[in-house]
């Protein structure tokens, strides 16, 4: 059995998911299928000159993963230029990441710096270790087991 796909994290949505050559009724032309995972390499990479590596962390894939998406998205850019195709772009397996998903990491982050474990019996308070939960840790003073506070 194969390994799931990881899913791309994307960070735009196109306003145009179909392009097609001018002059040339619909009925008549070939498609290229671009997924949209495709899509985000190539405007990474190409579009903000994004090195690979660096691109790959912010789509949370391999940089030899982004080099194959980005090898097979310019192939079918190219073939549908060169070929006179329409360019339908859809599918892949991603998450389309908003300025509040962002927003609300940056804040969680901040949030979890600056939170402090305190005694719900005696008020005493210690400075929130990450990755240690303030339920886990007793007060000193009285040996209660102590609550997160923001």
């Amino acid at each position: 059995m194969p390994r799931p796909r990881k899913i791309r994290r994307l960070f735009f949505q196109p306003n145009t998911t179909y392009f097609k050559p001018v002059g040339i009724p619909l009925k008549n032309l070939e498609e290229i299928i671009l997924s949209f995972d495709e899509l985000e390499a190539i405007r990474l990479i190409d579009g903000e000159e994004m090195g690979q590596i660096k691109a790959g962390k912010k789509m949370k894939i391999s940089q030899s993963t982004l080099s194959r998406l980005l090898k097979i998205g310019r192939k079918k850019l190219a073939e549908a230029i060169v070929n006179g195709k329409a360019i339908r772009i859809q599918g892949g397996d991603f998450k389309v990441m908003n300025s509040n998903d962002l927003k609300k990491r940056r804040m969680k982050n901040f949030i979890e710096t600056e939170t402090f474990c305190v005694c719900p019996k005696c008020n005493y308070k210690i400075e929130h270790k990450r990755g240690v939960p303030c339920a886990k840790i007793k007060c000193p003073d009285c040996n209660v087991l102590m609550k997160r506070e923001i």
